[in-house]
């Protein structure tokens, strides 16, 4: 019996969509399809490429007004911000495609007389794209359109869910008039999944997700020789120096903290403080995220809406519990935030002080609305927190001093460096992580690197 997967929606508990999985007759012809479509689009020139591709991006924002709330319904951000996501999907897929001429010219090395030497970029095939429900368009987009740009064709696995989301792109492929079986979305299971992954019959694995199921992709692709990128999460540290501008610090770092119910890999979930400046920036920042409004994601006032399951808002109530328990204060009153019930998915932002990283809440990534400020006493201090971690996505440094930006950012563990900003990828760098937040590059020029192989021409034309 073909397995169902049902969308439960956050807003309300109940189910909002559901489908069936992909049998595995689908799949094999999915993978047959896939194969046969990237053989000829491959030789398509560039410019063809990015016609298909632009055409495709202008589908996806046309739906936009379906989009939006559909958003809210299968993963709980509040409407208002929803438009944002697919301002984000646009920036990167038009950056992506409009840098793809440059990034994927062939090389050519210092001319030697009677020869011709190149390097040039090729398809890799096809690339399996497993997308996550947090940011279900930026995420997925982020491999969708640098693989078929590269010539490859794409398979995409999206969360259960955000299933929705990945019908959106296969309508956008289609009213750009892709070719067939060029881009397919697939509802699989894991069990389906890891046996596509397994077939040998996909070149390039993308997926974001945990650091446990990064794991199993990479069991599932153990003999194969797969590219695998990989983005596993993160806890990601701040670090507010002395000369900061404080009113700019706190703004931003408790979007950075909250934005999304703090469902974000690089959302900032700790942060640290000079202790000159600490107890004026905890009361700053604690009054900025009592002013949230937590309820309904389809209401235009709320600011905050639930987690995407109540699963996930008992993990993150736990840690704080635990976190008090073990003699942190938490600064915010849930009471104040009617929506905030327990055992439901809706829970008030939470700051918390007096912690140490002996506490979960400062160890394990929480993907919720709570995090922990810590009083540091120098710049060594700070940076020896800031990496007493597993993870190492981004990390944010906030001062008025860029020399000072420069050599902290060094030292840090991490994929991206931030100064005076966070939680943001910029499409022109690599967006990357270092421990357990994974491997591989996406966006940027690099970006291209994991979706093709390097094809190099030692050509003799004078003998």
């Amino acid at each position: 019996m073909t397995a169902t997967i049902q969308l439960i929606s956050p807003v309300d508990g109940r189910i909002y969509a559901e489908r069936q999985c992909a049998d595995v007759a689908q799949i094999e012809q999915a993978l047959a399809a896939a194969a046969t479509a990237q053989a000829q689009w491959k030789r398509r020139p560039l410019n063809e490429r990015a016609a298909f591709c632009s055409a495709a991006v202008d589908a996806m924002l046309a739906m936009k007004a379906e989009i939006v709330p559909e958003l809210a319904w299968q993963m709980g951000r509040p409407v208002r911000y929803g438009a944002g996501e697919l301002r984000g999907f646009e920036e990167r897929a038009r950056y992506m495609i409009g840098i793809a001429h440059d990034a994927l010219t062939a090389l050519e090395p210092t001319p030697i007389a009677g020869f011709r030497r190149q390097i040039k970029r090729e398809p890799l095939g096809a690339v399996l794209v497993v997308a996550p429900w947090n940011y279900p368009y930026l995420t997925a987009v982020n491999t969708i359109i640098p693989a078929l740009m590269a010539g490859n064709s794409v398979i995409l696995k999206h969360a259960s869910q955000t299933l929705l989301v990945g019908e959106r792109f296969a309508e956008a492929m289609r009213r750009a008039n892709l070719p067939e079986g060029l881009f397919q979305n697939l509802l699989l299971d894991h069990v389906s999944t890891g046996a596509v992954i397994a077939s040998g019959r996909v070149q390039q694995v993308n997926f974001t997700g945990s650091v446990e199921a990064g794991k199993v992709m990479e069991n599932a692709a153990s003999a194969r020789f797969l590219g695998m990128g990989l983005e596993l999460g993160g806890k990601d540290p701040a670090y507010v120096r002395a000369d900061a501008n404080l009113e700019h610090a706190v703004e931003n770092l408790v979007d950075g903290s909250f934005f999304n119910s703090g469902q974000s890999c690089c959302a900032v979930e700790r942060i640290y403080v000079d202790q000159k400046i600490y107890p004026e920036f905890v009361e700053r920042f604690a009054e900025l995220t009592r002013q949230y409004v937590l309820g309904n994601p389809l209401d235009e006032a709320t600011t905050l809406g639930p987690l995407v399951t109540p699963g996930a808002a008992f993990f993150v109530r736990a840690q704080i519990a635990e976190a008090v328990a073990q003699g942190a204060t938490a600064l915010i009153d849930p009471q104040a935030f009617a929506a905030d019930v327990p055992g439901s998915a809706y829970l008030a932002p939470q700051v918390l002080v007096g912690v140490t990283h002996q506490m979960s809440v400062m160890r394990d990534e929480s993907f919720g609305p709570v995090v922990g400020i810590m009083p540091v006493n120098s710049d060594d201090e700070a940076i020896a927190l800031m990496n007493d971690s597993e993870f190492g996505l981004s990390a944010s440094i906030w001062t008025h001093d860029l020399a000072a930006a420069e050599h902290l950012g060094n030292e840090i563990e991490t994929g991206t460096v931030f100064m005076n900003r966070c939680d943001y990828l910029d499409p022109a760098l690599a967006w990357t992580g270092v421990k357990n937040s994974g491997r591989g590059v996406t966006l940027s020029r690099l970006g291209y690197d994991n979706l093709t192989r390097a094809k190099s021409f030692h050509l003799r034309h004078e003998i």
